[in-house]
């Protein structure tokens, strides 16, 4: 393997942004003011503009799977996201992830600060994507892990603190890539592939879990706590935390606020399956804004492809209209990726051809 995906390239470091929060804020580093937010087009909350919902069970029964496999196809084609429900993860593994992630945020800082980004990695306790002492700064803190391929663990960045966490993070990753298996298989056959196509190089996948920490901030409307980007992955899973909402995704030009069904997985495609898809399904750009008084939490694992593959079109979407994306090794793919800054889909405009 000539590179781990961990070891492409790390993150500035920056200061601890929850410890930031704590203090009285009277003003503002302008390294976290997005002057372009005042200029925004949001779709207000009580539109009724909302993501679609995929039932997993009906996917799986032959009695509705048909009429469900049309409403994952229009989802995928039309949206990038969805919510998916009665997905089959036991509820107290999800619950126990929560509890054990939001006890990791309060931890003291010394304690968290132990499980530090190195100066070249992306795993740990940090940041992520800041490539220079110029840009603007996400309004968080972030906890992120490699889980699979298990060899690829690096236990140091697991906290023993609290003590469950190894083992609810062990059970909620195999749970997790269950589910993005078997999303892709159905996806497969919606884009008319045989299963394994595009299951195959998800078999043995790169996942990643990154825990997010947004704190609350009095100048809310002038930060952000996560850049608008596309995921650079196949597919991603993500979990709140807690009852405050944050995400916003790019439709038609709008943001739309995602209002989170409880217990159900948002579920976005990713830049690796726009360009496996030949740009049948896109990846879509989101975000996350930041709330004045209470922090919010979430969860996101990224379900890579593995190492080895070459990330192109799939030759039989290429016959019709030709191939749209290059083909690269996926370690290149990495080292491109690890080296930009979070910028909407600039990943993707430089895979187009």
């Amino acid at each position: 393997m000539s590179k781990n995906f961990t070891d492409v390239g790390g993150s500035l470091p920056v200061e601890n942004v929850q410890a930031l929060a704590s203090k009285e804020l009277k003003n503002l580093s302008d390294r976290y003011i997005r002057p372009e937010l005042e200029h925004d087009d949001v779709v207000p909350t009580d539109n009724s503009l909302e993501i679609p919902v995929i039932d997993l069970s009906r996917l799986l029964d032959q009695q509705y799977a048909c009429d469900e496999l049309a409403k994952l196809h229009s989802a995928c084609l039309d949206w990038g996201f969805f919510q998916l429900i009665n997905h089959g993860v036991r509820e107290e593994v999800i619950e126990k992830m929560k509890v054990d992630t939001e006890d990791f945020f309060r931890l003291p800082l010394k304690e968290k600060k132990a499980y530090s980004q190195l100066p070249d990695g992306m795993e740990g306790y940090g940041q992520a994507f800041v490539t220079s002492e110029e840009q603007k700064l996400d309004w968080a803190d972030l906890h992120f892990i490699i889980t699979k391929p298990v060899q690829e663990r690096k236990m140091r960045f697991w906290p023993t603190n609290p003590t469950s966490f190894r083992e609810t993070m062990e059970k909620y990753s195999t749970e997790l890539q269950k589910v993005a298996m078997c999303l892709t298989g159905m996806m497969a056959k919606n884009l008319g592939l045989e299963s394994d196509l595009l299951m195959k190089p998800f078999e043995n996948c790169i996942q990643s879990v990154r825990l997010n920490y947004y704190p609350p901030c009095p100048h809310a409307k002038k930060v952000l706590g996560l850049t608008p980007h596309s995921d650079a992955t196949g597919l991603t899973l993500l979990v709140q935390v807690n009852e405050v909402n944050g995400l916003h995704i790019k439709k038609d030009e709008k943001w739309v606020p995602i209002k989170p069904i409880l217990g159900a997985f948002i579920v976005n495609i990713g830049d690796a399956i726009e360009i496996m898809s030949n740009g049948i399904y896109k990846s879509i750009e989101h975000r996350a804004v930041i709330n004045t008084d209470k922090e919010r939490l979430s969860i996101a694992a990224f379900h890579d492809p593995e190492y080895g593959t070459k990330i192109g079109p799939l030759p039989d979407l290429v016959k019709e209209n030709g191939a749209k994306y290059k083909s690269i090794d996926y370690e290149d793919y990495l080292i491109r990726l690890s080296n930009n800054k979070l910028d909407g889909k600039s990943l993707i405009d430089q895979m187009k051809l």
